[in-house]
């Protein structure tokens, strides 16, 4: 299994759609970045985010998931409470070859503020918007910007394809189009 780099990133988002919209450009003025790095790609935050809440006092459970745990909200930017989680997607699509899985990181301007984010790794063969977990690990209110870099994917080739994918199991996240729930 070997990481891959910038130009065999390029050529699967350009000419396999593997991330779409797909950015060349990672630095920019004023902006957390996003785009294409030297060993990854950094993704964006749309401006569709779910704020847990305990106005409704729910219960999180993944086997029966209560919709009253959280607010929905669409802005150019959100507050995630202090020791709180949002919900969010990305902007770019994914389709993710046979023969890679990937793993997703933080990026240094979020974590150095206490904000993780998680992802867990694409599957051989998922595709969709990303499902992204933000939490706030501070206890003062952290700002998150839509439309800007919230974390990094990295992307590592197997020495061959899997014998079964993602798809060909028919996971339950396949073909992501939202901000996507737990499922059981």
């Amino acid at each position: 299994m070997s990481i891959k780099n910038d130009a065999w990133i390029r050529k699967q988002a350009l000419e396999h759609k593997m991330i779409d919209p797909f950015s060349e450009k990672q630095v920019r003025d004023g902006v957390i970045s996003y785009g294409l790095s030297s060993y990854g790609y950094d993704l964006r935050v749309s401006n569709e985010f779910k704020i847990f809440t305990n106005v409704n006092s729910a219960i999180i459970d993944p086997k029966a998931f209560d919709e009253r745990s959280f607010v929905s909200v669409e802005a150019d930017t959100i507050i995630v409470p202090p020791n709180s989680f949002a919900l969010a997607r990305s902007i770019e699509y994914f389709r993710i070859p046979r023969d890679v899985l990937t793993i997703c990181v933080g990026k240094s301007t979020y974590a150095r503020c206490g904000i993780i984010v998680n992802v867990t790794p694409f599957e051989p063969e998922w595709e969709g918007y990303v499902t992204l977990e933000i939490s706030n690990t501070t206890p003062l209110p952290a700002r998150i910007y839509a439309n800007e870099g919230l974390c990094q994917i990295l992307f590592f080739q197997g020495d061959e394809p899997c014998e079964v994918s993602y798809a060909d199991r028919k996971g339950k996240y396949q073909n992501q189009q939202g901000i996507v729930l737990p499922k059981l």
